[in-house]
């Protein structure tokens, strides 16, 4: 008796023209982890400048780059991917614009309070409770959003 695949492939197989569904991300979502990815580029550059000219003084800014900029960025585009009414949220836009005015001046003015420039710590100091604001309104968003279609 002799098999073989040509054998095998002459049986006819029912045709199905169902495909699995195209995955169905939020723009919102999208948005948030792009822009965590553009975080975790500039802290990667930072670590590896750092590292070259052992020169540590910006330490602090590449720790906020990295925890506030990329892991916190990525997940909140992560939560609003997969719990849509929260990302839809008005909590999410104000989240959304508190975290990305916030976090470019935080890393400017603590650059700039780090290299001797104190002059600008309440520029600092606002940016840090906008952040804080954001982070308020991120955690509020869950409590109230999660478990909504």
């Amino acid at each position: 008796m002799q098999t073989s695949a040509h054998t095998a492939s002459a049986i006819p197989m029912p045709h199905t023209t169902t495909q699995p569904a195209a995955a169905q991300f939020s723009l919102a979502g999208v948005i948030w982890l792009k822009l965590a990815i553009l975080y975790l580029v500039l802290g990667v550059v930072m670590g590896i400048a750092m590292g070259a000219s052992r020169n540590f003084t910006l330490m602090p800014v590449h720790a906020h780059v990295n925890l506030l900029g990329w892991a916190t960025m990525a997940l909140a585009g992560l939560v609003y991917t997969v719990f849509p009414a929260a990302g839809g949220s008005r909590l999410a836009k104000v989240h959304f614009w508190l975290a990305n005015i916030s976090m470019p001046v935080m890393v400017v003015a603590l650059s700039m309070v780090l290299l001797g420039n104190h002059a600008v710590e309440p520029v600092l100091a606002l940016s840090e409770i906008l952040a804080a604001a954001g982070v308020a309104a991120f955690a509020a968003n869950l409590f109230l959003n999660l478990g909504r279609s």
